[in-house]
């Protein structure tokens, strides 16, 4: 009697720690496959559980055959194991697709049940029933039953222990309370089975009851189901990146199907293996992954570094990462990003930007020779012209002597006139001297292009001492205004920059036409990605037409005095050299602004 009250107290407990869970799982909002499944598991056991209750209250009072009540107690014996076998493949998985195949997996139980249902007419299943499983006679059957019952139950428990352990680590809480869960219904049946403990039929859903409450802790307070572990590991296998885990003696602890895939490696002999054997690289390769190994260790910091793996034809970039956890060292990850392809794009890149900065200089130069060719086509013409001019009063002065009918004054006559064609002989010459001379600064300026910061302070100060002669004789005043700090610093070659903004002051000074108290300003300001030099003038102006060309063609507006060289030079120049551009704002009558745009670091 009092074990029938035990038993009852227990298959109790058992059905309201299983309904609780039950209720439990009808509130998780996940709802996703894994929750479903294990749902199912919960319903099974009570199933399970509800009619031995009856058996236990209503077998003695009704005199009723116990074994009634266990034909509705096999639908959840028969159908659990199945039902957590389809729970361990979903989180292995993630999610699984049913399939037909598996409806495999109920023929067993469906015919358990049948043979269970009809066992008055053939006594296979039992010979002898009882609720002391001392006192009971088992059928041949039980012996195909129970094979595939406690072997289903065992592979899903497997599964679950070996993911979990994979993913959350064999010291895990929530791997621990598997092993637990999984433990409890093996053990004790394993004890009743070779008559170590007196076991009766109750004791086997009370376990699996124990191992639902030790799963369902894992659930709700360790975020088994939220989580979906598997699909974390899945996640990172499939990752691009390789990555290792390596102990304090650069032991493998862990690694993605990426790493293995990368260097060669098979997974059954890369784990517990040296990684530093494992991996064959390189000695420089292999002393610098050592040394950021040590540093990281050493600083719990993250370290990184690019190399060229030469076995593997590739090139990674390489992140070291120490971890702890309140100060104990736990491991070191290593990720290794393949980033080969990133290179030969910025090599082609790179290759494709001196194709076009060639072709461009290119360009420019045949542009400038062009307007050499332009500018020194008109002069040499004209000194040609000059020449022949001498040469025939070179003859004539030649007849002349001698003849008494040219008188002194025809002579003077025919040295003038020499004289006026040597001055404009002379006239073209100047003119190509500053073609040439234009031509060799800029030249000189562009080839020292050695490129250091210096700092707009410096950079006023230069042209301020280089500008001062050349403005005091033009009588011009020169008003420099700094908007921004004047320890901003700029990177190119100062001297050159210097030449183009004295370029441009000089072209404002020549504007002014010998006007005298005129004013040019010199304005250094910036915007969210530029520092803007602006030189303002107030000489007119500049037609429309010859401002839309001025940068793109040798263009002057100073008549034979001007060659057009020096602002298309300097245009050249700042773009090639500095990254930056020119504009002009002009309005005829008024003035002209030429702003200078270099890019901020």
């Amino acid at each position: 009697m009092m074990s029938g009250i035990v038993n009852l107290i227990m298959l109790i407990m058992a059905a309201i720690i299983t309904f609780v869970l039950f209720l439990f799982m009808k509130r998780n909002t996940t709802k996703s496959q894994l929750t479903r499944t294990f749902t199912w598991n919960i319903i099974l056991i009570l199933i399970w559980l509800i009619p031995l209750i009856f058996q236990v209250l209503l077998t003695e009072k009704l005199h009723i055959s116990p074994i009634v009540f266990e034909y509705f107690t096999y639908v959840g014996t028969c159908f659990l194991p199945v039902s957590l076998f389809f729970t361990s493949l979903v989180f292995a998985n993630t999610k699984i697709k049913f399939k037909d195949a598996h409806l495999l997996l109920f023929i067993v139980p469906v015919i358990s049940l049948c043979v269970l249902w009809t066992n008055n007419v053939h006594h296979l299943f039992y010979e002898i029933y009882s609720t002391n499983l001392e006192e009971t006679v088992t059928g041949p059957y039980t012996i195909v039953h129970f094979i595939y019952t406690y072997g289903l139950f065992a592979l899903a428990l497997s599964i679950f222990l070996r993911y979990s352990i994979k993913n959350a680590g064999f010291f895990s809480r929530q791997s621990i309370l598997i092993l637990l869960g999984a433990l409890i219904p093996i053990v004790v049946n394993i004890l009743g089975t070779f008559n170590i403990i007196p076991m009766t039929i109750y004791i086997t859903p009370i376990c699996f009851t124990f191992t639902m409450f030790f799963f369902a802790l894992a659930i709700f307070k360790f975020k088994f189901l939220s989580s979906t572990p598997i699909a974390l590991q899945r996640i990172v296998d499939r990752m691009s990146d390789s990555y290792a885990v390596l102990d304090e003696n650069n032991t493998v602890l862990d690694f993605n199907e990426t790493f293995l895939k990368t260097f060669g490696l098979n997974a059954t002999t890369t784990r517990n293996r040296d990684f530093i054997k494992l991996v064959q690289l390189s000695q420089s390769t292999l002393d610098e992954l050592v040394l950021t190994l040590q540093k990281s260790r050493k600083s719990s910091k993250t370290f990184t570094f690019e190399k060229a793996f030469e076995r593997l034809n590739k090139y990674f970039h390489v992140e070291v990462n120490s971890i702890t956890n309140q100060g104990n060292f736990l491991g070191t990850l290593i990720l290794f990003k393949d980033i080969t392809q990133h290179i030969e794009d910025m090599n082609t890149i790179k290759e494709n930007q001196n194709l076009l900065i060639e072709r461009e200089r290119l360009a420019s130069l045949g542009q400038m020779i062009g307007g050499i060719a332009h500018n020194l086509k008109t002069p040499i013409m004209s000194i040609s012209g000059a020449a022949e001019g001498l040469t025939d009063l070179v003859k004539e002065y030649d007849i002349s002597i001698g003849d008494p009918e040219v008188t002194n004054q025809d002579h003077h006559d025919i040295a003038k006139d020499m004289y006026t064609w040597i001055g404009k002989i002379k006239e073209y010459t100047e003119y190509m001297s500053d073609v040439i001379t234009a031509v060799k600064g800029q030249a000189v300026v562009m080839s020292e292009q050695d490129s250091y910061h210096f700092t707009v302070d410096e950079l006023v100060k230069r042209v301020s001492i280089l500008m001062r002669h050349e403005l005091k004789n033009a009588l011009v005043n020169l008003k420099t205004t700094i908007e921004i700090d004047k320890d901003t610093q700029l990177k190119g070659n100062v001297n050159s920059l210097v030449q183009v903004i004295n370029n441009m002051i000089s072209n404002s000074i020549q504007a002014y036409n010998g006007k005298t108290d005129e004013n040019i300003e010199f304005t250094i300001s910036k915007d969210n990605s530029h520092v803007i030099l602006s030189i303002k003038d107030y000489a007119g102006g500049l037609p429309k037409e010859v401002a839309d060309k001025l940068f793109k063609e040798m263009i002057t507006t100073k008549g034979k005095n001007g060659t057009g060289l020096g602002l298309f030079m300097s245009y050249s120049n700042i773009r090639a050299h500095f990254n930056g551009n020119i504009t002009v704002d002009t309005e005829e009558g008024v003035g002209s602004t030429f702003h200078i745009y270099l890019p901020i670091e």
